[in-house]
């Protein structure tokens, strides 16, 4: 068969073979009127692949096409969509699917509906499989599908579906902006986008790392101060400084997080994108009540945060910085070796895809 009734994608077949990418036929759910299909230019890696094709968030059965951060072109679109025509570049994050209508979709929370369809290793609420975007084509809900700004090239703009929203939305839902103190935890591939949302965003910003190798490419992104929190008594020189810890590492559970909550003023908040396979650490009540801080979280971003953050990105100069791999079984194997073995410089976007599934080139 073949598009349009099939996809082919790079897969793996479960997490012990994590690293062996074979190419599968793949059935997308049925075409319906809010669909758009989506030929595929590239797509970024996420440490949320990895988690997934190792195991790390739990067994699953294959083949599993990852990939959830896809720029390519519509190339079909259903005949109730309106935001999404033919031939535009767009892009898909790690969302596909909400129901839209139910209490959290209606205050545009639909990133927490209960319903929600992941962009891989999910089912639709019909039973078809949701397939990701190391692959051809990929099918989604127009109110998950994203004009990309022309000032955004491809392979860079692809980070920002997953990356780019999960460090930007929880910023501007803490009304972060000109007066405000950020630290962010864990220079990588969320918080070297992280820094850089917040100075675009107008905060005075502080980038938190064990690592002095990574102070130089701190400053670069914009960090107005580096703190190396392996120095003795780091955290004493910044107690009640910060309104928020954007932390965007998912190594928190080798972490003494009462020593990052007294950094907080008052009411601030210690919040979570990172995330690791392992609990966080054991943690007493007073870690936190001094100044009344809190643990919070979050996941994603909704639909109008995303197209905000695509905007500012193309007029601020925001940018992820990418590396890029031509897909194919050595490429998607070489690319989770890298991430595996902390080899990578921020982000990583596959890219060649014309090559590899024979598509006309974009």
């Amino acid at each position: 068969m073949g598009y349009p009734d099939t996809f082919c994608g790079f897969c793996v077949d479960s997490p012990k073979t994590c690293k062996e990418f074979k190419k599968h036929e793949l059935t997308p759910k049925p075409f319906e009127d809010h669909d758009v299909d989506v030929q595929i230019e590239c797509c970024g890696v996420c440490g949320s692949d990895i988690h997934t094709v190792t195991g790390g968030w739990g067994e699953f059965e294959g083949p599993l096409c990852v990939g959830h951060e896809v720029v390519g072109k519509a190339v079909k679109v259903g005949k109730a969509v309106t935001s999404i025509k033919e031939g535009d570049r767009v892009g898909v994050g790690a969302e596909v699917w909400a129901c839209l209508k139910c209490d959290l979709c209606k205050s545009q929370n639909e990133n927490y509906c209960p319903h929600w369809v992941d962009t891989y290793n999910a089912k639709y609420p019909d039973g078809s499989t949701a397939h990701g975007g190391w692959s051809n084509y990929i099918r989604a809900h127009e109110y998950f599908v994203f004009k990309i700004p022309d000032a955004l090239p491809s392979h860079e703009a692809a980070p920002l579906l997953c990356a780019g929203i999960t460090t930007y939305s929880p910023l501007v839902r803490a009304r972060i902006g000109k007066g405000s103190r950020v630290a962010v935890l864990g220079i990588g591939g969320l918080g070297h986008l992280g820094i850089q949302w917040s100075k675009a965003l107008g905060a005075e910003t502080y980038a938190l790392t064990h690592s002095p190798h990574k102070v130089e490419d701190a400053k670069k992104l914009g960090a107005d101060e580096v703190i190396v929190t392996t120095e003795e008594g780091w955290a004493d020189k910044y107690k009640y400084k910060f309104d928020m810890i954007l932390n965007a590492s998912d190594a928190t559970h080798k972490m003494d997080i009462a020593q990052y909550m007294q950094t907080l003023k008052v009411g601030g908040d210690f919040h979570m994108v990172g995330l690791g396979d392992e609990p966080l650490p054991g943690l007493m009540p007073m870690a936190f009540t001094k100044n009344g801080a809190r643990i919070t979280g979050s996941h994603l971003g909704n639909h109008q945060e995303m197209e905000a953050m695509l905007q500012l990105a193309a007029d601020k100069g925001v940018r992820p910085v990418v590396q890029t791999i031509d897909i194919s079984e050595e490429g998607c194997k070489e690319a989770v070796e890298r991430m595996l073995d902390g080899k990578v410089h921020f982000r990583l976007t596959l890219t060649g895809f014309d090559k590899a599934f024979g598509n006309k080139p974009f």
